[in-house]
C-alpha cells in the first residue's frame, strides 16, 4: 500500500516527487503475486501512466504476474461516526484479476467495498467528492460575503434551507478551507484537465479564488469592527481562537488561520493565538505568540476571532468576557459585542 503525500509544486502543479520515490522503492522488491494498492490522491491516469510502468520495467506485468489497483483514502479525522471500518472503500483495478484481489484484501477488514470499472474511476472518484466540498464552500463563502453587504443573517437561511427534506445540503461558510484535501486536491483536477485537454475547469478555479481570498475578507471584517471603536488595525491586539484547519484534531496543514495571521501581522496588528490542540504556529519563519491563560487573554485583547470551534471551547463564556468578539463559525449567541461572518 502507497499512501504518501501527493502535495502541490511552488507553481501550483501536482508535485508526485513522493509518490515517484515510493513506487521506485516497491519496484525494487517487487516479487511475483505482491498486491500493489495506491492510496495518494492523485489525477486521473497516475496509476496506468506513472506508477505501472515503473512496476513493470522489471519483466513482470500487472494483472498476470502482481496485482495493481488504485483505493483513495476516505479518512475524516476526528469523525466520532465513520472510520475506516464503516466508511464504504472504493476500488478500481488496473484488471478485473486486481480488483478481486484488491476487494478481497479490504474487506478483511472494512464492511463495505465498492468497485469501479478501473483504475481511473476510482482516481476520478476522490476528485470528485472533495471538488464537489470545494465548489459549495466557495459558494456559500461567496453569499456569506453580500448576505453581510446586504444585511441579510445568512445562519439564519442556512437554516431555514436546511429544513429542505430534499435537493439540498447545507455547506457553511468560514475563513477559508484548509487541510490536505479541499486547497490541494481539486488542483490535481483542474491541472490535468488543462494539461492533458487544453482548457480550464473553470468550477474549481474559481473556488479556489474565493476561498483562497477569505482569509484576506477575514481581515477586513476584523479591521471594520476595530474602526468601531476608533482603533486602527495598527497596534490592536488580536487574539484568534482555535488555528487548526477542522475542528478538534491538531492539524494547522493549509489552516485559514495562517494566511489570516500573515495579513494582520503585516498590516502591523498585535496577533496572539490559543489553540488547546497546538502548541505552535509559524508565520514568516518565526512562532507567532501563543498565549496560555485564554481567559485572561479574552479580556486584554481589543477583538477575539473564533476561526475553528473546538469541543473544549464555551464560545459564549468567551464572547461574555471580550471586547469584541468575531465569531466565523456562527456559533456565538447573539450580544452586543458579537459579529457573525
Amino acid at each position: 500500500m502507497i499512501c504518501v503525500p501527493t502535495p502541490l509544486s511552488s507553481d501550483g502543479a501536482p508535485d508526485l516527487g513522493p509518490l515517484h520515490s515510493a513506487v521506485g522503492s516497491v519496484a525494487a522488491h517487487l516479487r511475483a503475486g505482491t498486491l500493489v494498492i495506491a492510496e495518494s490522491t492523485t489525477y486521473p491516469g497516475t496509476t496506468d501512466e506513472e506508477i505501472r510502468p515503473v512496476l513493470e520495467a522489471g519483466g513482470m506485468t500487472a494483472g498476470s504476474d502482481f496485482f495493481l489497483a488504485f483505493s483513495p483514502e476516505r479518512i475524516d479525522p476526528g469523525n466520532r461516526s465513520f472510520g475506516p471500518k464503516n466508511t464504504p472503500k472504493v476500488v478500481g483495478g488496473h484488471t478485473s484479476a486486481c480488483a478481486d484481489a484488491a476487494e478481497a484484501f479490504y474487506s478483511r477488514f472494512i464492511d463495505t467495498v465498492v468497485r469501479t470499472k478501473g483504475t481511473r474511476e476510482a482516481e476520478m472518484a476522490k476528485l470528485l467528492e472533495n471538488t464537489y466540498r470545494h465548489i459549495n464552500i466557495a459558494l456559500v463563502n461567496e453569499v456569506a460575503r453580500f448576505c453581510h453587504d446586504l444585511k441579510i443573517d445568512l445562519w439564519d437561511v442556512i437554516a431555514a434551507a436546511s429544513t429542505k427534506p430534499f435537493g439540498f445540503q447545507a455547506f457553511r461558510p468560514g475563513p477559508g478551507v484548509g487541510g490536505h484535501c479541499i486547497p490541494i486536491d481539486p488542483n490535481y483536477l483542474s491541472h490535468r484537465v488543462r494539461a492533458r485537454l487544453g482548457y480550464p475547469f473553470r468550477f474549481v478555479e474559481l473556488a479556489q479564488e474565493i476561498n483562497g481570498a477569505m482569509p484576506g475578507y477575514i481581515a477586513r471584517r476584523i479591521q471594520d469592527q476595530l474602526n468601531l471603536d476608533a482603533k486602527p488595525l495598527r497596534g490592536s491586539a488580536v487574539l484568534l481562537l482555535g488555528v487548526t484547519y477542522k475542528p478538534d484534531i491538531a492539524d494547522t496543514r493549509e489552516s485559514p488561520a495562517i494566511p489570516l495571521a500573515k495579513a494582520l501581522v503585516q498590516q502591523g496588528a498585535v496577533v496572539r493565538f490559543h489553540d488547546p490542540l497546538v502548541k505552535q504556529l509559524a508565520i514568516f519563519n518565526q512562532d507567532l505568540p501563543r498565549v496560555d491563560d485564554v481567559d485572561q487573554s479574552l479580556a486584554a485583547a481589543d477583538i477575539c476571532v473564533l476561526l475553528q470551534n473546538h469541543r473544549d471551547y464555551d464560545v459564549d463564556a468567551m464572547s461574555a468576557v471580550s471586547r469584541r468578539f468575531f465569531d466565523t463559525r456562527g456559533v456565538a449567541r447573539p450580544a452586543h459585542n458579537v459579529q457573525l461572518l
